[in-house]
């Protein structure tokens, strides 16, 4: 039996906490600075142990980034996406979930692009156990091309 990398651990719980954050500022219209305050201090009031602590630099780094290059992002992942699909016609967490991957795989070479995709592809089995993880995937596979296609075995 596998155990998993406590570091490994908080990482995956700060991409789980990123997306429920940014879904909040989505649908409350919370800023920023705000939303992370209230995440911590839902942290805080949960039993110990339920859940692995998140890598707060990590959650703090993907929501801080996203919102602040949300039209980049949105520029990136609206060209990814297929067809007549846009980022607004996402559902919201799927939408978060594609950000912050997105934001993760422009803004942080030091996750190689693979684990980045699939971590953000488990994020989204998390929430989803029909069709949105392979979009997750697509996505960000397109992207991990584009933005990092020397490592991704294509050139950009």
């Amino acid at each position: 039996m596998s155990t998993v990398n406590p570091s490994v651990a908080k990482r995956s719980a700060a991409r789980l906490a990123a997306v429920q954050v940014l879904y909040q500022m989505e649908m409350t219209g919370a800023d920023t600075e705000r939303a992370l305050q209230d995440a911590k201090d839902r942290r805080a009031a949960e039993p110990k142990g339920r859940m692995a602590d998140p890598d707060n630099s990590l959650l703090n780094q993907v929501v801080r980034g996203v919102s602040a290059q949300l039209e980049d992002i949105d520029g990136h992942v609206g060209r990814a996406l297929s067809g007549d699909w846009t980022v607004e016609r996402l559902e919201a967490v799927l939408r978060a979930i594609v950000r912050a991957g997105a934001w993760e795989l422009s803004a942080r070479p030091q996750t190689p692009a693979r684990v980045c995709i699939s971590e953000w592809v488990d994020v989204a089995h998390a929430f989803y156990s029909g069709p949105e993880p392979g979009l997750v995937n697509g996505v960000l596979d397109h992207l991990a091309q584009t933005l990092r296609g020397g490592e991704m075995g294509k050139g950009a």
